[in-house]
């Protein structure tokens, strides 16, 4: 079993995988740039054994990371709680993607994470959606190649911004109200964001979709997904482990 961490914006997702790629245990904690590696190292233990694995058992680890203060400091959180050096899914990592984007090495980690999970796990071409601070829709074609996607602000984050910048709007919980039509002003807000992030990913893939050949297999994965896929009309498969499998294909590729 190794460590797998995927460090974002938001939300730090860890857990054990299997040589098999099977998950023992997923963990979600929030991400707080302002933690030493002891307090990451004891959250990490602690969470571990609360899950009935031991510091002692893991093989190995690795960490996709898009929040570059943090990558150093959960690496030697991590190396103190199972006593490895993890990998770093960066520059000199192999992947296995064929990326044909303008740039390939600016490529997020966990956008060709989930990639390399998915055409591992489903029928291509594909669509993996992940939601997290932001949006993300990552393509892979028919021949398994990475050919970019968009990039859409996150469900919490757009109503962070429109509770900032509108003084009479208050947070709200992100629960689908119960028709599109709100009345009021909770529910209004609800619909806006629950259902119209819906109809967001919906669209996209109809877009996307003609730019492609064959019939994508949508996937999503995140903290918020559950949170909106239920109320989209297209059929998407919503795995929460995508990001952790994707890590221990990636770790056996580099061992």
């Amino acid at each position: 079993m190794i460590l797998a961490i995927d460090a974002g914006n938001t939300n730090i997702v860890f857990g054990g995988v299997e040589k098999n790629g099977k998950t023992s245990f997923l963990c979600r904690i929030n991400t707080d740039k302002n933690k030493t590696e002891d307090e990451y190292a004891v959250q990490l233990k602690i969470l571990i054994e609360l899950n009935g694995a031991s510091s002692q058992s893991f093989e190995g680890g690795i960490i996709s990371s898009v929040v570059p203060q943090l990558t150093q400091i959960l690496s030697r959180a991590a190396e103190k709680v199972t006593g490895k050096t993890p990998l770093i899914v960066g520059p000199g990592i192999k992947t296995g993607l064929n990326i044909r984007i303008d740039d390939p090495a600016r490529l997020g980690s966990d956008l060709a994470v989930g990639a390399v999970a998915a055409i591992a796990l489903y029928p291509k071409p594909l669509m993996v959606i992940d939601m997290g601070t932001a949006t993300t829709i990552c393509v892979v074609d028919k021949n398994s190649d990475y050919r970019g996607g968009i990039i859409a602000p996150g469900l919490r984050v757009s109503m962070e911004s429109l509770t900032r910048s509108a003084a009479q709007l208050q947070s709200i919980g992100l629960y689908p109200p119960k028709r599109a039509i709100g009345t009021n002003t909770a529910d209004c807000m609800r619909s806006g964001l629950v259902f119209g992030n819906a109809a967001m990913i919906d669209g996209l893939i109809d877009r996307m979709s003609l730019e492609i050949e064959g019939e994508p297999t949508v996937i999503a994965t995140g903290g918020l997904a559950q949170n909106v896929i239920p109320y989209c009309r297209h059929k998407i498969i919503i795995n929460d482990e995508l990001l952790l499998i994707g890590l221990r294909i990636i770790y056996d590729k580099n061992s």
